[in-house]
């Protein structure tokens, strides 16, 4: 929301500075996110009066300048061909930074003549690109006085984050009144005269469905002359970033920007009979003011006449009634709108205008008829012509509540201990009626349902800085809260990826459909994702089934700009429909690039699905999970490589999956780099057996380990992993690693098969293993991997 001080000063009476003003609207709530002060760009260049103009001695093109700042004469070099003696243009002295040309004016000397300063073309102050020749001020501009002010530049704009509940600050108006209310100025009374109409309205208007339409004010106004708006409202609409488009456009936005009343205005002699408002039908369509086209289904808001409909209640209008430079009789239209179908329609269409904006987030029904005798009378004074009686459909409803409130309920919510005096004081100058304490709620104010908004309300305008500091401390006796299994294990999870040298993103909870199809349905074997009904975005439609798309979209970014090895991790929820997981804890992380730096010692190495795994791990061990007892499958999601992904698994539940991203999926993602990434589900691991979080002391062995190495011919189908367990299953206490250091297809293979090498660590604890014991541990180890794997000790 953007407004200009002038355009505020205009409904609210103050002397306060730019500068306080910021602060208080921050203060009462409506934060100010950035102020653009053109007149703080020109700081220091003023006005200035070509004293005399002379030929410079040495070249063709430049002239020898005698300018009068107001301060004193100074000799400046000039190069513009419309430099000339006594005219008036924007002087910028030494010192003065020149933003077009980025660089602060020092004093030089151009072919030999002396020059003090710059007089100024608009592109030199970015005020557009003509270059031309300087700028010529009129002859009335007061030598020496600022730039900005000759200019019009003196007008800052503030743009402030209004959040969803104070529509009622929709409108500059509203803005002013919550500012008089914090005691900065005096809300000025609104001109709402009623106008008299001059004869009856040949348009009426019916309303089919006063749920969604319950008010509609037309007037009809003949005569008019559509032309371009004056400047002063040309400036204000421009100065908040609308367009001036002609007088009749430019007075309703004036209207929606400055009070909070979307208007719209037909040309009445395209219409065809009377106005209609009712639902929509499937297939009606609507070529609309936005160069866009619109197919409709049931139960839209639209505005018709006998030929179909016109345009969208409350969002936009259509093409087929628009004004323009030759509309001679106008329809204007003041209604009041459901705030649930409008945002539906908006939301379905996605259709985003200033109407729409408004509307779903309220506005004042009772102003209606006064914001319809303002519209209609700035008509008359812009464009001319005679209007109409004002004919109604409907009544404007009641939105106003009525509270019960007591006083003492700002001390015991608020902490703030104001006399009744006060409140009253605070709350009748926000609209509020009050009947004793019953507090009955104004017009504009949707969002105040009870007491506790009341309390709010109060305290944001007496000032939250008001509010008296209270230590908190723990009671006698009182225990700090001990974080659950779960958020322990985020902890953990979190410690343990950062000290692996990944960096920890915040993303998006939601995506598109296309990721979440990529992600989502396709490993979990077509599950419906969670489809928002009202989302910020088309591209934040979906709830995330996964992190992955996320971190893959944030780790191109960063390689497009020259930062190919990431590695990036993220703690947080992922969402698939109830009747399945709902929504899980996911660690989620990804790998790209190099893994190991290129160095003298040796090669770099590309991150793989192997580094993935040994993150997945990392954070299993850290939540206490005994990763010695995880198997592994490769039955991993679609979304991982077939060939080099897997599943860490406790029995039948999967704990995690690890491996390099499908080359297709990163295809979709318009990715050609490769990734490798992994996710623990954190919620579904065992909780641990032991209690408390320490770990055993060490107790190493006084014994000498012994290692042996075998070597096994299997068939190429067999996994390793399968070989691994069959070995370990012999004797899990003395048999402490198995390491596979080596896999062999090739000559002196059976084709179809593969040697796989491994080294098998024996580590005794109550006494040195003899060469008998050990030989009969290997037979045991051989005849374990011929059942359990088919294999054969290589020869």
């Amino acid at each position: 929301m953007k407004l200009s001080l002038s355009w505020l000063k205009e409904y609210l009476d103050t002397q306060a500075a730019l500068d306080e003003i910021s602060k208080k609207l921050t203060a009462i709530g409506l934060e100010v996110e950035g102020i653009h002060d053109p007149a703080a760009m020109l700081k220091g260049v003023v006005v200035g009066h070509v004293v005399s103009a002379e030929k410079h001695p040495d070249a063709d093109k430049l002239q020898c300048l005698i300018v009068d700042t107001g301060a004193e004469k100074l000799k400046v070099v000039c190069g513009a061909p419309n430099a000339k003696a006594g005219m008036k243009g924007v002087f910028a002295p030494v010192g003065s930074y020149i933003p077009g040309s980025a660089m602060t004016l020092k004093k030089g000397n151009i072919r030999g003549q002396e020059s003090n300063g710059m007089m100024c073309s608009e592109r030199e102050l970015l005020l557009s690109e003509e270059h031309n020749g300087i700028i010529e001020l009129a002859a009335a501009a007061v030598t020496g006085s600022p730039a900005a002010d000759a200019l019009g530049l003196n007008d800052p704009v503030l743009e402030i984050n209004l959040t969803p509940n104070r529509g009622d600050c929709a409108g500059i108006y509203g803005i002013a009144r919550d500012l008089a209310a914090a005691g900065l100025g005096k809300l000025k009374p609104l001109k709402t005269a009623a106008v008299a109409g001059k004869f009856k309205s040949p348009v009426t208007v019916s309303l089919k469905d006063e749920k969604s339409c319950p008010l509609f004010i037309g007037r009809y106004i003949r005569g008019v002359k559509n032309g371009a708006s004056p400047q002063w409202l040309q400036d204000k609409l421009k100065a908040v970033g609308q367009k001036p488009i002609s007088a009749l456009v430019d007075i309703t936005n004036y209207m929606t920007l400055g009070l909070n009343r979307p208007l719209h205005v037909f040309d009445a002699d395209k219409l065809q009979g009377n106005i209609h408002v009712r639902l929509s039908a499937k297939g009606e369509r609507l070529a609309a003011l936005n160069d866009k086209s619109y197919d409709l289904d049931d139960g839209m808001v639209v505005i018709c006449d006998d030929s179909g409909v016109l345009g969208l209640g409350g969002i936009i209008g259509g093409v087929s009634s628009a004004v323009s430079e030759k509309t001679v009789n106008v329809y204007l239209e003041c209604a009041y709108f459901d705030q649930t179908a409008i945002a539906k329609t908006g939301q379905k269409l996605q259709i985003d205008s200033d109407a729409r904006y408004r509307f779903e987030r309220g506005i004042d029904p009772a102003f209606a008829s006064a914001g319809a005798e303002i519209a209609t009378q700035m008509i008359l004074d812009l464009c001319g012509g005679e209007a109409s009686e004002v004919f109604v459909a409907g009544t404007a409803p009641d939105v106003s509540r009525t509270i019960n409130y007591a006083p003492q309920r700002l001390k015991l919510l608020g902490g703030s201990d104001l006399t009744e005096a006060r409140q009253k004081e605070i709350l009748t100058a926000l609209g509020f009626a009050l009947n004793g304490w019953a507090v009955k709620t104004p017009s504009w104010r949707h969002d105040v349902e009870g007491a506790p908004d009341i309390v709010e309300e109060i305290l944001r305008i007496d000032g939250y800085d008001n509010i008296p500091p209270q230590p908190v401390v723990r009671l006698p006796g009182q225990l700090r809260s001990e974080p659950s299994p779960l958020q322990k294990r985020v902890i953990s999870s979190r410690r343990t990826l950062a000290s692996r040298g990944l960096y920890e993103t915040v993303t998006w909870s939601f995506m598109d459909d296309a990721k979440s199809d990529l992600f989502g349905a396709a490993a979990t074997q077509n599950k419906k994702a969670l489809t928002l009904v009202n989302p910020i975005s088309a591209d934040l439609a979906v709830m995330r089934p996964s992190i992955l798309p996320n971190l893959i979209e944030a780790a191109g970014k960063n390689t497009d700009k020259g930062y190919p090895d990431a590695a990036l991790f993220e703690v947080g929820g992922v969402y698939l429909s109830p009747e399945y997981d709902g929504q899980l804890t996911v660690a989620t992380g990804l790998r790209s690039g190099n893994a190991v730096a290129r160095h003298w010692s040796g090669a770099a190495r590309s991150a793989d699905a192997l580094d993935a795994k040994g993150d997945a791990l990392a954070v299993l061990e850290a939540c206490g999970i005994n990763v010695n007892s995880l198997q592994i499958t490769i039955d991993a999601p679609a979304w991982y490589h077939p060939g080099r992904s897997g599943v860490l698994r406790l029995g039948r539940d999967a704990l995690a999956y690890f491996g390099e991203i499908h080359p297709a999926v990163l295809a979709s993602l318009k990715r050609d780099e490769a990734y490798a990434g992994f996710e623990v589900f954190l919620q579904k691991l065992p909780a641990p057996k032991k209690k408390g979080t320490r770990k055993e002391l060490l107790k190493p062995s006084p014994f000498q380990p012994v290692s042996r190495d075998f070597a096994f011919i299997v068939d190429q189908t067999v996994e390793a992993d399968k070989l691994v367990r069959a070995i370990k299953s012999v004797d899990k206490n003395l048999i402490t690693a198995v390491d596979i250091f080596d896999i062999y297809m090739g000559k002196g293979v059976t084709p179809g098969k593969k040697s796989v090498a491994l080294a098998v660590t024996l580590q005794p604890v109550e006494k040195t293993l003899t060469d008998e014991e050990i030989n009969a541990l290997s037979a045991k180890i051989i005849e374990a991997v011929e059942k359990g794997t088919g294999g054969a000790l290589r020869s």
